[in-house]
């Protein structure tokens, strides 16, 4: 059996945490540069509030009404979520992080257990240690468990926990559920499904093999459809780790200079190099891709993709930042204003046991490296992020003593919240 643990409306419930009189109360988070509408709560999904508004419809759409309104913290989600998720590491034999909001459990070896009971007294225990509201899917194979975990959101009744462990309420279950909402089936196939007549689950779940290998040909689109009729096909190693990371956003404004444009792409470089060996592991290709604003037609438009390949895989975050700003350097066009830009790492592997090139491996370096970046992860841990920087992330222009400004300040961020959990400046005083 398999569970999986949903973090409910995760960035609203994280900004809920430090501002209880936002209980009940319609509440948004916005994107980066303060765009659009990526997380809602309940209540402003009851007012017609769509995913992807523009902020500044808002007041248009919804005149007269008041909308707690939260620009994006990461910081802040990333340090609640990662505190479920070491709670969640203890509570089964195995587990899996699946995104910043989700986990999968294994739960082998637990038959013996009252799963349903088990799930519900978990969902009490993460509330009461974190303060984090979360949903509890268990079933047979992973598909299941996300099902379940959707129907134990939506409905009061399952007590925080959907648990699907007999035929009955599997059928019951893929009935009730729309084909737009199964995991492993994107909306383009979902569309193309409805077209053919197939509107749920248990529709989907009825085709025979042969049928939808004929119409799909897509090993993903089978896996999936095998998992609905209960067989436990994705493996965990998929669940595991990231086969890449990506590392992008959309500027305050347009850049033109290459220096500017550097500095942004060498932040976001040091974060995907922060992110590797976090999970422990390293990359064989960095990539960087740069666009202009496609909305822009009065501007004349270009974008443009470069990767750099290491012969020994790394997480060292000089290394990668020279690596972007080499892939930079090759795709860059002046006359342009960028809009748009990003890091990708990939070919991403296990730190210990890499192929290292014995032709220009240095393992005296190779250590020293890995030392110093432990230094910095620890530093900034504790500190507070980018509390030590490389110097290709200091913003051009700044003389001696002039304070450069910060990777989340390089974003419009008009109603973030303090990060009460990571800065020390930031902690609630008590009174």
């Amino acid at each position: 059996m398999y569970a999986i643990v949903d973090c409910d409306n995760c960035y609203v419930s994280c900004e809920r945490l430090f501002r209880p009189d936002l209980n009940g109360k319609p509440v948004v988070v916005l994107s980066n540069n303060d765009g659009c509408v990526v997380a809602r709560s309940n209540e402003a999904k009851q007012m017609g509030i769509k995913a992807g508004t523009p902020y500044f419809q808002l007041s248009e759409l919804f005149p007269g009404q008041k909308i707690a309104v939260f620009s994006s913290n990461y910081e802040l989600y990333g340090d609640l979520t990662g505190r479920v998720m070491t709670l969640l590491a203890h509570e089964a034999p195995e587990y899996f992080r699946y995104s910043i909001d989700e986990a999968f459990l294994c739960l082998h070896g637990m038959d013996s257990i009252d799963l349903k009971a088990w799930g519900e007294q978990l969902h009490l225990k993460v509330r009461h240690n974190i303060g984090m509201p979360v949903s509890i899917g268990i079933a047979p194979n992973k598909t299941l468990a996300k099902m379940a975990s959707h129907f134990a959101k939506h409905y009061k009744g399952y007590n925080h926990c959907c648990l699907i462990d007999t035929d009955a309420k599997r059928r019951k279950a893929l009935a009730l559920y729309d084909i737009h909402e199964v995991w492993g089936i994107g909306r383009r196939y979902a569309d193309r499904l409805q077209r053919m007549g197939i509107h749920t689950a248990g529709d989907f779940a009825d085709m025979s093999a042969e049928a939808v290998n004929a119409t799909f040909r897509n090993v993903v689109i089978l896996r999936t459809w095998r998992e609905l009729n209960g067989e436990d096909c994705v493996p965990n190693e998929e669940m595991a780790k990231k086969k890449s990371i990506c590392v992008s956003r959309s500027f305050n404004g347009m850049i033109s200079d290459f220096d500017t444009l550097r500095t942004h792409l060498s932040n976001y470089a040091a974060r995907c190099a922060e992110k590797l060996r976090r999970q422990h592991t390293v990359a064989s290709v960095v990539s960087v891709f740069l666009s202009t604003n496609p909305f822009r037609e009065d501007l004349p438009q270009y974008n443009n993709y470069g990767e750099h390949r290491f012969l020994t895989p790394t997480a060292n975050s000089i290394d990668i930042v020279k690596a972007a700003a080499h892939c930079a350097e090759g795709i860059y066009r002046p006359g342009f204003s960028y809009k748009r830009a990003g890091v990708i790492v990939m070919s991403i592997d296990s730190g210990p046991g890499i192929q290292t090139n014995f032709l220009d491996f240095d393992a005296d370096r190779f250590q020293k490296i890995k030392h110093l970046d432990q230094v910095v992860d620890r530093l900034n841990k504790v500190n507070g992020t980018e509390t030590i920087v490389l110097g290709s992330q200091q913003y051009p222009g700044k003389g001696r003593g002039d304070k450069s400004p910060k990777f989340e300040e390089a974003i419009k961020r008009e109603f973030k919240s303090p990060n009460y959990t990571t800065r020390w400046s930031d902690i609630i005083p008590l009174k």
